[in-house]
């Protein structure tokens, strides 16, 4: 009889075995906890319950299911896409190849836009939909746009949208940057494609091959998006409202001389919980007839 706890262990040791695959020979780096995820995903409950369930007999057919998933994911492919969501500021977002996997590093942004008011939000290149969803959840009575130069990308967002109750009160634009967007609102955020292109190879596999090209790098220096949402921000930007966006953590210098020089006052970096510069925040003059500093 092969219990859960039996089942975690062994799908653990499975994971954790050096891979025979051209690309890599590392094993998967947290083995026991993708462990649960999958084996709780093949018992169609969730990952918290494994402790309570530890001593349960198990099924030969939920223990193939956890190995055929087990063998997906040390062949390359993302857990996320494995068991179909990805963890985010207590949520579930779905995610596929269409998308980028929400990170835990991007809730520092949400935490971070979380600590003002705000009653209007426009989220650029929103991806999976994670930052605007997260938001709009915790703050009941805000409204935004969401756009994404993607249309399959705003299919995914605008399905997150629905299982987080908030569909209603976003709007989803398929858009490249501010190009399709009128108005103006009191926060602007933005998780860009910010890996240069020099830097690309030496991401891991499964981010190379399962996420999209498009939204990790511009090709370039990893700071052609930051040009153009900087730019574009004041013109977008309520009295004293807020810009804030997700940078690489050697970006902060730039990001912060190009705010500046578009006339944005009281910008600042927030560290990550790394303690690695995560965002950049700035804001529009209270007055619009205020000059730069």
């Amino acid at each position: 009889m092969t219990t859960v706890q039996d089942a975690l262990r062994q799908l653990a040791r499975y994971l954790g075995e050096e891979r025979d695959v051209p690309w890599s020979d590392a094993a998967v780096e947290h083995p026991a906890r993708e462990a649960r995820l999958l084996l709780a995903h093949a018992m169609s409950v969730p990952a918290e319950r494994l402790t309570l369930l530890a001593y349960d007999p198990l099924d030969e057919q939920v223990i193939e299911a956890a190995y055929v998933f087990a063998s997906r994911r040390r062949g390359g492919e993302p857990a996320s896409h494995i068991i179909g969501y990805r963890a985010f500021f207590g949520r579930e977002f779905f995610v596929d190849s269409r998308v980028l996997d929400p990170r835990p590093e991007t809730e520092c942004l949400v935490t971070e836009a979380l600590k003002h008011p705000f009653a209007e939000v426009l989220d650029l290149g929103t991806g999976s939909g994670a930052i605007i969803v997260s938001l709009l959840a915790e703050r009941r009575g805000a409204v935004g746009i969401a756009t994404d130069v993607s249309a399959d990308a705003l299919q995914v967002a605008e399905q997150n949208a629905e299982t987080h109750s908030v569909a209603g009160r976003i709007g989803f634009v398929q858009s490249d940057w501010f190009q399709a967007v009128g108005g103006t609102f009191d926060l602007i955020v933005s998780n860009p494609p910010y890996i240069a292109a020099h830097e690309m190879p030496s991401l891991q596999y499964e981010v190379q091959c399962y996420e999209p090209r498009l939204a990790l790098t511009d090709e370039a220096d990893g700071l052609t998006a930051y040009r153009k949402i900087v730019a574009g921000a004041p013109a977008h930007l309520r009295p004293g409202g807020r810009l804030m966006v997700e940078i690489g953590p050697t970006q902060a210098q730039a990001v912060i001389a190009m705010m500046a020089e578009a006339g944005l006052r009281n910008i600042s970096v927030i560290p990550d919980l790394d303690s690695r510069d995560r965002v950049v925040v700035g804001h529009s003059p209270q007055e619009t007839g205020e000059t730069r500093p």
